[in-house]
């Protein structure tokens, strides 16, 4: 079963994932703003959707509230869909979600996405931090999701009052069959982390358009996200992915950094690495890697993190990105 909206050979759609980024050197402020400034130029470039994550207590990330942040990106835009990727329901109560989302759903009618991921966000401190109750909640999940879906459907016994009559789109987030095999049995759109999981996309997905139930929407819909860094030419994009592949690298090792300059990775003594899952490279070279991923997941939406240290090619890849997609097309799955 194929995503309800496209057909065979219809353009791809574009969006973006944006943890906002605390590279070295930087501040949360200066990553705060630039999420503002990158979610402009993306509304611009014709991107379908921008969705900010959430993450706790992690150095090189300010994003840690996505409604707050949905707020101030929809406020600054005119057309784009804004949301979450995603409000982690094991921190939260469903009806506080349902009221939040329905508050902006009320001030920005049709654009507001509600993404929903089943994680920590962080590491077991930092998410005892948020929610001291946060284990036992990632058990419950599947029935704190349902209670979540029932408050945006005015079926709870206490109503969330902004959300009656602004509902936004949910979306269910993961990165294995297990939440795209959930995602199916409510009938929900769904969001599968190919930056985080590269191998386990095409089986989640089939699994999802397999056994979809119709249920909050009427046929299967899929976004897969992917880490892409598209420069000028190839060694400019193997020179821009240095630093993504020292802190991974390190983070394997026990060390936690913030995203280096490309010059910092380029003095490090040893040999880094290559980046598993992440798509660099001149636009000809990300255009055949992102139409394998197509042919591969059969999704018609690309949603797109790029880790990259300059603000500056960030917004270079964006464009280089924008400028590609006319040339992709939906693959049958």
């Amino acid at each position: 079963m194929r995503d309800d909206a496209p057909v065979t050979g219809e353009r791809v759609r574009i969006s973006v994932l944006d943890t906002s980024p605390i590279v070295a050197g930087s501040t949360a402020r200066e990553a705060l703003r630039r999420t503002v400034d990158l979610a402009v130029l993306a509304d611009r470039l014709g991107y379908l959707r921008y969705w900010s994550a959430e993450h706790h207590g992690m150095a090189g990330v300010a994003s840690t509230s996505p409604a707050v942040l949905a707020t101030r990106i929809a406020d600054a835009t005119q057309r784009m869909r804004i949301g979450s990727g995603g409000v982690l329901l094991v921190h939260h109560a469903p009806i506080v979600v349902a009221e939040q989302f329905g508050t902006l759903a009320a001030f920005h009618p049709g654009r507001i996405d509600l993404g929903i991921g089943r994680g920590p966000g962080g590491s077991p401190r930092a998410a005892a931090a948020v929610c001291p109750d946060w284990e036992a909640n990632v058990g419950g999940f599947p029935g704190r999701l349902r209670e979540l879906l029932g408050h945006l459907d005015q079926t709870q016994p206490v109503r969330a009052i902004p959300a009656i009559g602004n509902t936004p789109a949910v979306w269910l987030l993961g990165s294995t069959t297990a939440s795209a095999r959930l995602a199916a049995t409510l009938g929900l759109a769904y969001a599968f982390a190919r930056h985080l999981n590269p191998g386990g996309a095409a089986a989640a997905l089939r699994t999802y358009r397999t056994e979809f139930r119709p249920g909050r929407i009427p046929a299967p819909s899929t976004v897969v996200s992917v880490a892409v860094l598209v420069a000028e030419t190839d060694e400019q994009a193997a020179w821009l992915t240095g630093p993504t592949r020292l802190k991974t690298m390190l983070r394997r090792r026990g060390e936690r950094i913030l995203l280096p300059t490309p010059e910092e990775a380029a003095a490090w003594p040893e040999t880094l690495p290559p980046q598993d899952g992440l798509v660099a490279g001149s636009p000809d070279t990300v255009r055949q890697r992102l139409q394998a991923i197509l042919s591969e997941t059969g999704t018609a939406e690309l949603m797109f993190t790029t880790p990259v240290h300059g603000h500056p090619d960030r917004r270079r890849s964006a464009e280089l990105i924008a400028e590609l997609a006319p040339r992709l097309t939906v693959q049958p799955s």
